[in-house]
């Protein structure tokens, strides 16, 4: 097989642009995500059953259809109502975050309800509201045991966020089409891209390793 480095030469900084939008829009996914998640995950709790219905069916819906479909209805149907012109790479990232809030919600209510209920009897009886044991007793420790998930949902998102170059979104599996496109070879463009994608996760699973051994021995 005649592999043409040329190509690959050729399209290097269009892949290192296309990096740079895949890890922005996949931190701003998981931050936006878990500030959503949890909100989401402590409404999926209430005790009443009228708030935490639009949470379960919530969280029903972004895990029980794909995100190719989702990504869609957001680029195509929701952002039109808001913008005159939607930006591909912001329709990315919306999609991302709306439904990483629906897994990192489940990952909080589980993180959660991992904690024994007397520390929350017990905080309770010290004086303390049901917020402020829950933000200085029941999340720090949960917050620990949900270091892996976590970890296993931003690598989710880092590898989700290819399904972009289907809006036209400019990551790094835009480029790796682009560049197939051009010149009809397969295995230059999407090789150097799976390899890109390879090295960032395992990077930041061996960054997410360190930091869950760390966080674990305190």
């Amino acid at each position: 097989m005649d592999f043409r480095f040329d190509i690959i030469q050729e399209y290097a900084p269009f892949f290192l642009k296309g990096l740079g939008i895949t890890i922005f829009v996949s931190i701003i996914s998981i931050v936006v995500g878990s500030i959503l998640g949890l909100a989401i995950g402590l409404g999926k709790m209430s005790t009443n059953r009228l708030i935490r219905f639009p949470f379960e069916w919530y969280v029903n819906f972004f895990r029980g259809t794909p995100l190719l479909v989702q990504m869609l209805l957001v680029h195509f149907g929701l952002m039109p109502i808001f913008f005159a012109q939607p930006s591909a790479t912001v329709s990315l990232a919306v999609s991302l975050s709306l439904n990483s809030a629906a897994y990192v919600a489940e990952i909080f209510r589980a993180g959660i309800q991992s904690i024994d209920k007397g520390q929350m009897e017990a905080a309770r009886s010290l004086g303390m509201t049901h917020t402020q044991a829950m933000r200085y007793i029941i999340l720090p420790q949960a917050l620990k045991r949900m270091i892996p998930p976590f970890a296993n949902e931003f690598i989710v998102l880092i590898k989700d966020s290819s399904l972009g170059a289907v809006i036209a979104a400019p990551e790094l599996m835009y480029w790796g089409r682009a560049a197939q496109g051009q010149y009809y070879r397969v295995w230059e463009p999407y090789l150097t891209v799976a390899l890109i994608y390879l090295i960032l996760t395992l990077s930041l699973s061996k960054l997410l390793n360190y930091l869950e051994r760390k966080y674990s021995n305190q």
